[in-house]
C-alpha cells in the first residue's frame, strides 16, 4: 500500500509542475485533464502527508521518552484506515450530479411533514458543500408538508455522498398536531439516482422486436378487415 502511496505522491508533484508550464495553460483540453487528475489525487496526498507526519511525531516521541503515545497511535491507526478507504476503486458515478426523489409513505400528514423536513435537511447539506439544488417536481400539502418532491443536486462528488441515502426512512415522535400525546410512526422513501449522460446511445436489435398488426373485425363498411387499425411494437430483451 505504501509503495503505491509513494508513487501517487510523486505523480501529484509531477502534475503540479506540469500545470505551471505555459504550454499546458495554453491547451485547455490538456489543462482540464491534468486538473481533474490533480483534484482526484489531492485528498489522498493530503491524508498520506498527515499520516507520515503523525508517524514521524511518534518516532520522535519514542526517541525522547522511550514510550508510546496512545493518543497519537490511535490517530495513526485512524489515518491508516482513511488511506485504505481512499485507495478503494471509485464508483464511476461518484462525481455525477444526482436526482433525489422523496415520497411520503405511511403516516398521512405527519409523513408528508417528515418528507418536507428531510428535503430541507438535504437542501441545507447541499449548501454546506457549495452544491446547487433545483426542484424538478413537488406535491405540497396545505400544512407545510410534501407528499413527494423530486430535485436535482449539482456538485462534484454529489453521488458519492448521497447514494447511501436511498431506502426507507422512519421517524417515531409526537406530532405537533397530536393533542393526545400519542407517538406516531411515519415513513418516507428516498431514491437517489446519478444523472444520466446526454450522449448515451440505445441500440435495439431488430431480432428483439415483435410487431403485431390488428385489423377491425365484425360487420361494417368497406374498410373492415382491409385497414390496419392498430400497431403494437413490443421489445423482448435478449
Amino acid at each position: 500500500m505504501f509503495d503505491k502511496l509513494d508513487d501517487l505522491l510523486i505523480r501529484f508533484e509531477e502534475l503540479m509542475s506540469e500545470l505551471s508550464e505555459p504550454d499546458v495553460a495554453n491547451n485547455p483540453e490538456r489543462f482540464r485533464k491534468l486538473m481533474k487528475e490533480q483534484s482526484d489525487l489531492a485528498p489522498i496526498v493530503a491524508a498520506y502527508k498527515e499520516y507520515k507526519q503523525c508517524k514521524q511525531n511518534i518516532a520522535d516521541s519514542l526517541a525522547m521518552l522511550d514510550e508510546e503515545s496512545d493518543e497519537e497511535m490511535r490517530e495513526l491507526e485512524e489515518l491508516e484506515h482513511e488511506l485504505k478507504i481512499l485507495l478503494l476503486p471509485k464508483d464511476p458515478n461518484d462525481d455525477k450530479n444526482v436526482i433525489v426523489e422523496i415520497r411520503a409513505g405511511a403516516g398521512g400528514d405527519e409523513a408528508a411533514l417528515f418528507a418536507a423536513e428531510i428535503y430541507r435537511m438535504y437542501q441545507h447539506y447541499a449548501e454546506s458543500k457549495n452544491w446547487k439544488t433545483e426542484i424538478v417536481e413537488a406535491d405540497e400539502t396545505g400544512i407545510g408538508g410534501m407528499k413527494s418532491v423530486t430535485f436535482m443536486i449539482n456538485g462534484q462528488g454529489a453521488y458519492s455522498l448521497m447514494k447511501y441515502e436511498s431506502g426507507v426512512h422512519r421517524v417515531q415522535r409526537v406530532p405537533e398536531t397530536e393533542s393526545g400525546g400519542r407517538i406516531h410512526t411515519s415513513t418516507i422513501s428516498v431514491a437517489v439516482m446519478p444523472e444520466v449522460d446526454d450522449d448515451i446511445d440505445i441500440v435495439i436489435d431488430e431480432k428483439d422486436i415483435r410487431i403485431d398488426v390488428m385489423r377491425a373485425s365484425g360487420n361494417g363498411g368497406q374498410c373492415v378487415n382491409t385497414t390496419d387499425s392498430a400497431v403494437r411494437l413490443t421489445h423482448y430483451p435478449s
